[in-house]
């Protein structure tokens, strides 16, 4: 069993065991995954970027826990949607190296549209 299915299986059980699977699809999902990612932003809010490097252990770990909630959502849409995600990021990722070679991008920060 993969890292990904161990964890797609606590999530499950997770789930299960509060009775939440009634709320639990697709849409509401995303919705709850796009308020925690606004949670991890609210690490950084006032941050400057030298900054952002430097947090605090407890900080690092406030941040580990939300990105962790994002995670989750992540998983569990997977799950629902019956995604192979291990399968859907090597796929991403061999996408992502046709549309921005390295020779084409080093060093910089635009869309693949801008090449």
């Amino acid at each position: 069993m993969s890292q990904l299915e161990e964890l797609r299986a606590v999530v499950r059980q997770f789930v299960s065991e509060r009775g939440w699977d009634q709320h639990h699809n697709p849409k509401n999902l995303a919705i709850a995954m796009t308020l925690e990612a606004g949670e991890v932003l609210e690490h950084f809010q006032w941050l400057s970027e030298a900054d952002s490097f430097k947090l605090t252990p407890e900080q690092r770990r406030e941040v580990g826990h939300e990105l962790s909630d994002v995670l989750m959502g992540v998983i569990r849409v997977a799950d629902l949607l019956e995604i192979d995600l291990a399968a859907a990021f090597a796929e991403k990722m061999e996408l992502n190296r046709q549309k921005y070679p390295p020779e084409k991008v080093q060093g910089r920060a635009v869309k693949y549209t801008e090449l």
